[in-house]
């Protein structure tokens, strides 16, 4: 059957002389495929067969076993990106993540978001920003989404004081012991990271002490609920620091 995908390669192995199997992450999932003769100089397969380039695809599906690359055409290169070594280690570390988040949950939706997110960085958009925003939603997928609502401690939806890396969550003030106090713009820029559809933004003007305090509170958050480990992440915060 023919069948007609897009998507973006995430990963290749050897295949022959001139040919590779190729990972394709798609909004179904990823996808296995053959692409015959795309090591050729000359092959038209060269181009949409790099890695980390959004592409659509032409392929012989086959459900239970390797498909066949045909033909595809070029979507986005992210070229911005692939220039860029701070901006290529977010999308290493963004394609790592979504990797072990696609099998999680509602691949469309994933997909949809992971794509948006590469969109708006390789247009200049704060890279940190938009990694920050695509973490929280995955969160969700990953089973360890965070209490927006209320207080995690007495269901409290009034007097909420500061938001809790370790509980979860909002705290309001009768349950405030030791937790870390965050800015109340903080907490508001948290929920509008979870809420904002990112095909959307259009511009991110965000002091640099709220963005800081956000990436911190997260980066906490993943380490104390989802046991994900990723090398690139710790790459892509070495040149954060640096």
């Amino acid at each position: 059957m023919i069948k007609k995908i897009q998507g973006v390669i995430i990963g290749e192995t050897p295949y022959k002389e001139s040919s590779k199997i190729v990972n394709i992450m798609t909004s179904v999932g990823i996808i296995g495929v053959i692409a015959k003769g795309c090591k050729n100089i000359k092959s038209p397969l060269r181009v949409i067969t790099n890695k980390l380039s959004y592409n659509e695809f032409i392929i012989y599906y086959h459900e239970n076993g390797l498909s066949t690359l045909k033909e595809g055409t070029v979507i986005n290169y992210f070229d911005n990106i692939k220039k860029d070594l701070t901006l290529n280690s977010y999308m290493i570390y963004l394609t790592d993540l979504t990797k072990q988040v696609i099998s999680e949950g509602e691949t469309n939706k994933i997909f949809d978001d992971y794509i948006n997110t590469l969109i708006k960085i390789n247009e200049g958009l704060n890279p940190l920003i938009l990694t920050n925003i695509l973490e929280l939603k995955y969160l969700d997928y990953l089973g360890a989404p965070i209490n927006f609502n209320a207080c995690v401690k007495c269901g409290n939806d009034k007097d909420i004081v500061t938001i809790s890396s370790i509980d979860g969550g909002y705290i309001c003030k009768n349950c405030h012991e030791n937790q870390i106090i965050y800015d109340n713009k903080v907490l508001k820029m948290l929920k509008m990271y979870y809420l904002v559809d990112i095909k959307t933004i259009s511009d991110l003007k965000i002091s640099d002490n709220v963005v800081n305090s956000i990436n911190d509170f997260i980066n906490d958050y993943y380490d104390s609920y989802t046991g994900i480990y990723i090398k690139s992440k710790e790459f892509l915060n070495k040149i954060i620091e640096y």
